[in-house]
């Protein structure tokens, strides 16, 4: 990427107006935050973990902090360059509810083979427990991380084959949204 520069250039306003939800002026300011806080103009992994810790000081976030870095990290090298950053962003916080469910079913499809195991959906769910520790009250058929990934998949995997296909997830969401708490977890955090 060569020299950061202080101010994003006219072409690249132009493409990430194309890209995002974000105005000129909303885009040179998250460009500005983004520098003083990263001003190699990428955000490693430890750092975005250190973001997650500042959120979540009573639980451990740094699994679930890792699993969402590597939905931003589009290109996969490694760290989180702006265009990546606002680009999720962007999603994240103005995106449409369809935007937003095909986020969130990224994040949960781990392996990105465009369905989401049981392994893959207790992997976040032990992620997100870890996180927000004694913090949150937990009905009690979801006092453990099996118990919600079990009652999601009764939920949800309509056709019983143990993955859930995009179009399951859309659709079960429906039936129970808190799956896609982890999109209001990262709002909070922006």
């Amino acid at each position: 990427m060569g020299q950061v520069r202080s101010r994003l250039t006219p072409q690249e306003i132009d493409d990430l107006k194309k890209y995002t939800y974000f105005s000129e002026k909303e885009l040179q300011q998250w460009y500005k935050g983004f520098l003083r806080d990263c001003p190699s103009g990428r955000l490693s992994v430890t750092e975005f973990r250190k973001i997650y810790q500042q959120f979540f000081p009573s639980g451990d976030s740094s699994k679930f902090s890792d699993f969402v870095f590597n939905v931003f990290d589009a290109n996969r090298d490694g760290s989180i360059e702006f265009t990546e950053f606002i680009k999720a962003l962007s999603v994240t916080s103005k995106g449409s509810l369809e935007e937003k469910l095909e986020w969130a079913f990224n994040l949960y499809d781990l392996d990105k083979d465009g369905a989401i195991t049981r392994t893959e959906m207790l992997n976040i769910v032990e992620a997100i427990y870890k996180m927000v520790g004694d913090t949150v009250h937990l009905p009690p058929d979801e006092q453990t991380p099996q118990q919600r990934v079990d009652k999601i998949f009764r939920t949800m995997d309509k056709n019983h084959d143990d993955l859930l296909t995009l179009e399951e997830f859309r659709e079960g969401t429906k039936q129970d949204p808190t799956v896609v708490q982890a999109l209001s977890l990262y709002e909070g955090l922006v």
